[in-house]
């Protein structure tokens, strides 16, 4: 069974006792979540589509960790014009573990 759910604006395909990572969730290490904006659910050669979402469908997933991800850098340069600008960024995610579909 997987399920197709928007979680802090990205569409993930999800399936039970899988694990992810997702934008930072303000939920604490070892919380249960329940997301229920779910845009599809496939079971089988069932689908159900959402428009735009289910209604009475949720996705129950536990926070396994909060992590930071790999750094990128951002280097930005002008040729002779001595302009040079370095910056990194590291993104805050959410490792979690799906639960239940339904």
């Amino acid at each position: 069974m997987f399920a197709v759910v928007d979680i802090a604006g990205q569409q993930l395909q999800v399936e039970e006792n899988a694990k992810y990572y997702v934008p930072r969730l303000d939920a604490a290490a070892d919380a249960e979540v329940e997301f229920d904006n779910i845009l599809a659910v496939i079971n089988g050669d069932e689908t159900k589509v959402g428009t735009p979402k289910i209604e009475g469908v949720k996705v129950t997933a536990k926070v396994l960790e909060h992590i930071r991800d790999d750094k990128v850098i951002v280097f930005k340069k002008k040729r002779r014009k001595g302009y040079r600008v370095f910056n990194g960024h590291r993104q805050q995610l959410t490792r979690i573990e799906v639960k239940k579909i339904g």
